[in-house]
């Protein structure tokens, strides 16, 4: 049996039933892992690279995990928040001191690690096509000064993310994140229209599929994580555009 450990925020997060539609990609993922593979979700929101290790959360995983299970390192949403010296790093400095922490706790213990830059924000220009400057630049870029310090494998969910909310559009992107209508949910009666990070069931599926991509094309160790035979089927349904009346019965 292969673990992978998962710190990180509240895109993250294994949310309870009183939560719901809200979902963190690693609460999903398990949809594109390899029959073999258990993931340990430790991500909480709101929590940055610092509050969680002040928290005794690293610390947690450090006594659990074991040679050859995987770390998962995804944070940068909370760390911007400058106004909260509990939670904010400097992008440049601590930030990337604090991800090394993390990759150490994995090669202390003989696990491997595996850095994430954050899911990009779903944030619009006025024309409704082309997204405005992602909000994560300059964490994005502690994560690289961080993979080649640390001499650590990267995936840049940031990047596909971006481009994927962009192919889509404005209005169509919606659904993946926690945009509700009144009555829809109910601990959100009046509905909610401006969270624009946090996501519904499908907008973790959706990243979980990117990250899972990302993963095969990176290659081993992480590739073999992945079972590639739904990711195949997938591809088969958006090739028929989800109206292939034979491909719908398929999986009726």
């Amino acid at each position: 049996m292969r673990v992978i450990f998962w710190a990180g925020d509240s895109t993250n997060t294994c949310n309870k039933a009183n939560k719901y539609p809200q979902t963190g990609i690693a609460q999903a993922f398990d949809r594109f892992t390899a029959f073999d593979v258990v993931i340990y979700d430790h991500a909480v929101n709101g929590r940055s690279t610092k509050s969680f290790i002040d928290q005794g959360r690293l610390a947690i995983i450090y006594d659990e995990i074991r040679e050859g299970d995987f770390l998962f390192i995804q944070f940068g949403h909370n760390d911007e928040k400058k106004t909260d010296l509990s939670r904010y790093t400097d992008p440049d400095s601590d930030f990337i001191d604090n991800l090394g922490k993390y990759v150490n706790v994995a090669r202390n213990k003989g696990a491997i690690p595996l850095l994430i830059t954050p899911i990009e924000r779903r944030n619009f220009e006025a024309d409704g096509i082309h997204m405005r400057e992602s909000t994560h630049k300059a964490y994005v870029e502690g994560y690289y000064k961080a993979a080649e310090r640390f001499r650590v494998p990267l995936i840049d969910l940031c990047k596909a993310s971006h481009a994927f909310l962009e192919s889509i559009g404005d209005e169509p992107s919606k659904r993946f994140f926690m945009h509700i209508k009144p009555g829809e949910v109910f601990w959100l009666p009046d509905g909610l229209s401006t969270d624009n990070t946090h996501l519904k069931y499908e907008g973790a599926m959706k990243f979980g599929e990117l990250l899972a991509r990302e993963l095969v094309e990176y290659g081993e160790p992480y590739a073999s994580l992945i079972d590639i035979s739904v990711l195949k089927d997938l591809d088969m349904v958006y090739e028929a555009n989800l109206h292939d009346e034979g491909v719908a019965d398929e999986y009726r």
